[in-house]
């Protein structure tokens, strides 16, 4: 939420009001929401006049007016046309809703269901009905017209763009809109039905992800029915009414909405099925899967895959625990995080050991940084615990077309080698060895 929500409540009960209010307190942030709490008509109309509020909650009988009576004299004001309105009672009768629906209420909420419910209520009447906020990407070859249109958007909360032609559309259009909204019948070369076309089969923007509203000056059912067709989501027809486009803009907002929010659901599932949850590097089955396309790009040759095992690693779960033996691990894959190329891939896999498909170093490169990799182990002191790595790596600089497997397989042998070799250094695939002097922890 870009700015501080604020709540109008008028209600005559003392009580109401605290109940109310403290509801409206638990479900947002103090810093994301006002509210004003007044016991009549009379004073909510002062309030009114002098702030601009994106929500009223109203008692059915107020001392001095009902409720639904207000509910109208607000309506009647321009700024406040699309305002959610709710009237809170313990008696919501059908003669009541329906007079209510009729003068502008939004909604109406019974006290009788308890605070405990009004607050998602009102969660979901937040997401439903208060101020567009989005970025629109709009094609309207008048220039008039584009001017009313866009005063109106931006009058709602909403960032528009404008373009003339649907050329110019489709050069501008990419992820970061949320909506278009296109006249159908344009003056250039491509139509708005060409431009749909082009978004939906060309771009591949499927409904949701790219939600399109087109504006026709024609009710046949022919063109509507041509509309959907084409790829739009839903139309409007000219002379556009206010309260209509802006429920469907509303409508298909929530569309994109609900696209953004499984795309970051389906990413973050993702990364967790990808990710080792104790150190933050990647997992083996995501190591598997990736390695050999790693290994055959071009623009990764020569690509290294080096072996990493923590030397000594059962002795330190034995003697401390194996609550220090995951912060040891954590603490190295903090270090790995840190240190490698974007583009390469670190991975667990399993246990102590790590393997790491490294991209584009030559030979003396890749034997530096995996020296530098050990010395910055030997430093770490995790938990306060000595720790060093034994490390061996192999590359396909000899031959591009080696396959994971067999890489791997040689690292693994060179690592091993190091182990033989007396830990704590690095050996190449090859028998080139390297390990510093100890490193001097002051």
């Amino acid at each position: 939420m870009d700015k501080d929500l604020k709540i109008l409540v008028v209600d005559g009960s003392r009580v109401s009001r605290s109940m109310i209010r403290s509801a409206l307190a638990a479900q947002h942030h103090a810093e994301q929401v006002q509210i004003a709490a007044v016991s009549t008509a009379g004073e909510a109309l002062h309030f009114l006049a002098s702030e601009k509020f994106d929500i009223i909650t109203c008692a059915l009988q107020l001392p001095d007016m009902y409720g639904i009576d207000l509910c109208r004299t607000v309506r009647a004001q321009p700024i406040y046309r699309f305002t959610p309105f709710v009237v809170v009672t313990a008696e919501p009768h059908e003669r009541h809703m329906k007079d209510g629906f009729r003068a502008g209420v939004t909604d109406y909420y019974d006290k009788t269901h308890g605070m405990d419910e009004f607050a998602p209520f009102m969660r979901g009447l937040v997401e439903r009905y208060t101020a567009l906020s989005g970025k629109v990407l709009y094609v309207e070859d008048s220039d008039l017209e584009a001017a009313l249109m866009t005063e109106m958007m931006e009058r709602h909360g909403l960032t528009v763009a404008r373009v003339s032609s649907a050329e110019q559309a489709l050069r501008l259009v990419d992820d970061s809109f949320d909506l278009v909204i296109t006249d159908f019948y344009l003056g250039d070369e491509m139509s708005g039905g060409d431009f749909l076309h082009t978004l939906r089969c060309g771009q591949r923007y499927s409904h949701e992800e790219l939600p399109v509203l087109v504006i026709t000056g024609s009710g046949n059912a022919g063109i509507q029915a041509e509309i959907f067709h084409a790829g739009g989501n839903d139309f409007v027809i000219k002379p556009v009414i206010e309260e209509v486009f802006i429920s469907r803009l509303r409508s298909l907002m929530l569309v994109k909405k609900q696209f953004n929010l499984l795309h970051r659901q389906s990413e973050e599932m993702r990364r967790m099925a990808s990710q080792d949850i104790l150190t933050g590097v990647y997992n083996k089955r995501y190591l598997v899967e990736r390695a050999t396309q790693f290994l055959a790009h071009p623009d990764n040759h020569p690509a290294w895959v080096a072996v990493l095992d923590l030397d000594h690693f059962k002795t330190i779960n034995d003697r401390h625990g194996h609550i220090a033996g995951d912060r040891v691990l954590q603490a190295v894959g903090v270090l790995f995080r840190g240190f490698f190329r974007d583009g390469d891939v670190i991975a667990r896999s399993g246990g102590e050991e790590f393997v790491m498909l490294l991209k584009g170093r030559s030979h003396e490169e890749c034997l530096e940084e995996m020296e530098g990799l050990r010395q910055r182990i030997e430093l770490l002191r995790p938990e306060g615990l000595d720790l060093t790595a034994s490390i061996g790596v192999a590359s396909n600089i000899l031959s591009a077309d080696a396959g994971y497997e067999a890489i791997l397989d040689e690292a693994d042998r060179a690592m091993y080698r190091a182990k033989d070799l007396g830990r704590n250094r690095v050996v190449m695939a090859g028998a080139t060895t390297r390990r510093a002097a100890p490193v001097d922890p002051r």
